[in-house]
């Protein structure tokens, strides 16, 4: 029997991230929905993440936190569903690059940007990413060689960048560019990015009711 996979999240969170990833790996899991003041922080969950944060999964024994860490994971246990370039590719370079690029100087960036924190000019070398327009820069020039992050197929890497980068248009921390746009809209018409935005938003509606 294959080991059961539990996700643990909340609708209005990065665990957005993580449905749609599982609806691209397509398969069977169990949702477990929490709540920010209650159970997120209720000490049968805080065994699973201390931080008391979603998401995470369980998957077997196993126990990953971090969204991008969920990707990666999800994507090398389920290699069937070829989100990640095979061990050895040339693509893999990339494919860790730009997954990474995304959890670090884009998440970084995003967040300080959405704080109104203004990094001085010579503090530059004290923060990983640099400057706002360093990094999106960067992305731009990421989404603008080849039709996704890793070669001619879409990866976990744009799964979790694109996400990253729809945000970031979305709350206005990131500048909209044709290049974004024209990203995006190859990978949210994806089934997989459709059906978790439905599932995903049913749950806020429920909850509003």
């Amino acid at each position: 029997m294959a080991d059961t996979l539990t996700f643990y999240t909340n609708p209005m969170s990065r665990g957005r991230i993580i449905r749609w990833m599982l609806e691209e790996v397509g398969q069977p899991y169990e949702t477990v929905v929490l709540d920010y003041a209650t159970t997120m922080k209720g000490a049968d969950y805080l065994a699973i993440n201390p931080m008391g944060k979603v998401p995470a999964i369980k998957h077997g024994d196993a126990v990953v936190t971090e969204a991008a860490a969920i990707c990666a994971y999800l994507a090398d246990a389920f290699p069937q569903a070829k989100l990640a370039p095979p061990s050895g590719s040339k693509l893999r370079g990339p494919y860790y690059r730009w997954l990474f690029y995304g959890a670090g100087p884009v998440e970084a960036m995003a967040s300080n940007q959405a704080l109104g924190v203004v990094v001085p000019d010579d503090k530059r070398m004290m923060v990983g990413y640099g400057s706002r327009e360093q990094v999106i820069d960067t992305l731009e020039y990421a989404v603008s060689q080849n039709e996704y992050l890793a070669g001619d197929s879409f990866t976990a890497a744009d799964l979790y960048v694109g996400a990253q980068l729809g945000w970031g248009l979305q709350f206005g921390t990131i500048e909209k560019r044709p290049a974004f746009e024209a990203y995006l809209g190859r990978i949210s018409v994806r089934h997989a990015a459709i059906r978790a935005r439905e599932i995903d938003d049913a749950l806020i509606a429920a909850a509003k009711k």
